[in-house]
């Protein structure tokens, strides 16, 4: 009976240390194409504005592999419905196929409750404006005591302006140029800023200490925590 129980906590050790190896205590970050984002801590796998429309209104294209590398139990968040940034084809199938669940601005009082399902995590919707779309969010995400912000296509301004210590905001350049025009200064919001959604065909170019430009589809920002 000793024997059996000191088997017992040799092997619940191993599994105990397989699963402090596999932890990278990081959040990985991929950028995959126009608002597109796949995001995992090693555990959950989350996807935002992806899948959507490849080449949809001149915007960014991608390879079909992108569709086969979703994890299972995929988290699918959408900040809208345009086509650019959703495809209810793609998404509906790869939730079926995967086991994965599906978030836009119509269900987002379900979107608030994941955080009974993800360790620590929180997401926090700021309903924003973006011009054809009836319903557009930006999302205030808290996952591990790190603030990441999905602005979406918004240019609207004032609800990054009333945040703060964001470790990285995910923004278009239009929301930085608005900023700059009512002379609200990011930089004290957010330690470090994304500029994503830029199409082959624009000429943007924004720069600074704490500029990333998201230009290079599959470009990777890791977020220690």
């Amino acid at each position: 009976m000793i024997r059996i129980i000191r088997i017992i906590g040799f092997l619940t050790l191993i599994c105990c240390s397989i699963s402090t190896f596999s932890q990278t205590f990081e959040i990985k970050i991929r950028f995959i194409g126009n608002c597109g984002l796949s995001m995992t801590d090693g555990i959950s796998n989350i996807y935002i504005d992806f899948p959507y429309k490849s080449g949809a209104h001149n915007y960014m294209k991608y390879d079909l592999s992108e569709l086969d590398s979703v994890k299972r139990n995929p988290i699918f968040i959408y900040t809208h419905k345009h086509s650019d940034h959703y495809s209810g084809r793609l998404v509906k199938k790869l939730a079926k196929k995967l086991d994965g669940e599906i978030y836009t601005p119509w269900n987002v009082r379900k979107l608030l409750k994941l955080k009974d399902k993800i360790k620590d995590f929180n997401i926090e919707a700021y309903r924003t404006k973006h011009l054809f779309s009836i319903n557009h969010y930006s999302y205030l995400i808290t996952w591990h005591n790190k603030k990441i912000f999905i602005s979406g296509d918004t240019k609207h301004v004032e609800t990054i302006a009333s945040l703060k210590d964001i470790d990285w905001a995910f923004v278009p350049a239009w929301l930085i140029m608005e900023a700059n025009k009512k002379e609200i200064n990011l930089e004290n919001i957010s330690k470090m800023f994304a500029i994503y959604h830029i199409g082959p065909l624009d000429n943007i170019n924004i720069t600074g200490n704490v500029v990333l430009m998201l230009k290079k589809q599959g470009e990777i920002i890791t977020i220690p925590f």
